[in-house]
C-alpha cells in the first residue's frame, strides 16, 4: 500500500517484498515491524570494550541544539497544535539521550568497567541539553504541559538491564539536573520518562531524578504486583500505561478478557489520582479489532473522570484516557 514517508530514499524493496530500512532493518511481507539482525548490536566477548569518541559525540550535540531559525518554526508548530485542541499537548526532542548509547552490549559493560568514561559521556549530553531547554523551552512553555526528556529502556522482562546502584550513580544525577532546570524555566511544564521493562526496582530512583510521570508501567514483568507498583509511586510519580498486558491478553486473549484484565488493573493504578491510561505498550497491527474496542469500553466504563478543571464536559469523554492539562501532574 502506498504511504507517504520522510524519507523515501531510506527505503528499498527486495524481489521477495522484503522492504530494507537504511540497509541496516528488514520488514518481510508477512510482518509488520521493521528487525535488524541481533538488534543492530555486537557483542564482542574476546576484547575490551572501547570507550566512544567524546569528540565526535560533542560535534553531534552540538548540531542538535536548535536554531534560531528552527526555535521560531517550532514555537509556531506548537502554538497552532495548543490552537487546535483542549487536550494536553506533549512534546518530544529535549531530553538529553541518555542510554544505550553504542549498543547495550558494548554501553553496559562500560558502565561497570569505565564508569569515569560514562560520567564523562552524560555530562557531554546533559551540557548540551541544557543549552537546547534554554534556547526553546521558553518559547514553546505557553503551548505546551508535557516534555518527553527520555525513551531510555532500563528494564528487562525480569528486571533492571543495571543494578540499581550503578543507575543511581551514573544517571539519576544527570537527569535530575535536566528536570530541575525544566521545572525552574517552566514550573507548569511536566516531565515524562519512557522506560520499558520490569523498572519496579528503579521507581524510588525515578522519583528522586525528578521525573513527573512513568510510561509504560510494565508490570507484566518482574514479580512486583501492579499494587505494588501504584504503592511506591503513589503521590510521587504519574503511572501512564499498565492498561493491560499486551504480550499476552490483548493480542491472544479474547475480549473477555482483555475486559477482565483492565477492570481488575485500572481501579489500582487510578486510585488517589496520578494515572494516564493507555495499554503497557504498542497495539501490534496482529492485535483482533474486538480487543481494542473491549480495551477502550472497559477502560471508559473503569475510569474515573478527568479533572473538574478540564474544558470538555461532553459525558462521552469521562474515561480514563481522557487527559487535560491540569490532570497530568505528580499525585
Amino acid at each position: 500500500m502506498p504511504a507517504l514517508v520522510q524519507h523515501p530514499e531510506a527505503f528499498t524493496t527486495l524481489p521477495d517484498g522484503t522492504i530494507v530500512q537504511n540497509g541496516q532493518s528488514f520488514m518481510p511481507p508477512s510482518a509488520h515491524v521493521f528487525e535488524t539482525p541481533g538488534a543492530g548490536q555486537e557483542l564482542d566477548l574476546d576484547h575490551d570494550p572501547q570507550p566512544f569518541d567524546l569528540a565526535a559525540l560533542e560535534e553531534e550535540c552540538r548540531r542538535q541544539v536548535p536554531t534560531a531559525e528552527q526555535v521560531q518554526a517550532i514555537a509556531a508548530y506548537c502554538a497552532r497544535a495548543r490552537a487546535a485542541t483542549d487536550r494536553a499537548i506533549m512534546y518530544a526532542g529535549l531530553g538529553p539521550g541518555l542510554g544505550f548509547h553504542g549498543g547495550m552490549p558494548r554501553f553496559t559493560m562500560l558502565c561497570l568497567t569505565r564508569p569515569d568514561h560514562i560520567h564523562a559521556l552524560h555530562e557531554l549530553r546533559v551540557r548540551y541539553a541544557l543549552a537546547a531547554i534554554d534556547r526553546l523551552l521558553p518559547v514553546i512553555a505557553p503551548h505546551v504541559d508535557i516534555l518527553m526528556l527520555a525513551a531510555d529502556d532500563q528494564g528487562t522482562q525480569s528486571g533492571p538491564v543495571l543494578p540499581p546502584p550503578v543507575f543511581r550513580e551514573l544517571f539519576v544525577p544527570y537527569y535530575r539536573r535536566v528536570n530541575d532546570h525544566v521545572h525552574r524555566l517552566a514550573p507548569q511544564v511536566k516531565t515524562f520518562l519512557h522506560c520499558c521493562g520490569a523498572v519496579y526496582d528503579l521507581l524510588v530512583d525515578i522519583i528522586a531524578a525528578g521525573f513527573d510521570a512513568l510510561n509504560p508501567v510494565q508490570w507484566s514483568g518482574g514479580s512486583a504486583t501492579v499494587r505494588q507498583w501504584k504503592d511506591k509511586a503513589r503521590g510521587r510519580l504519574t503511572l501512564w500505561g499498565g492498561g493491560v498486558n499486551t504480550q499476552t491478553t490483548l493480542p491472544f486473549g479474547s475480549a473477555a478478557d482483555v475486559e477482565r484484565e483492565v477492570r481488575a488493573v485500572v481501579p489500582v493504578l487510578a486510585a488517589d489520582s496520578g494515572y494516564v491510561f493507555c495499554a503497557i505498550h504498542n497495539i501490534l497491527a496482529e492485535v483482533p479489532p474486538e480487543n481494542v474496542i473491549a480495551l477502550y469500553r472497559a477502560a471508559r466504563q473503569t475510569g474515573q473522570p478527568p479533572s473538574r478543571h478540564h474544558r470538555d464536559t461532553r459525558p462521552e469523554n469521562h474515561a480514563a484516557g481522557t487527559v487535560s492539562p491540569q490532570s497530568i501532574r505528580s499525585a
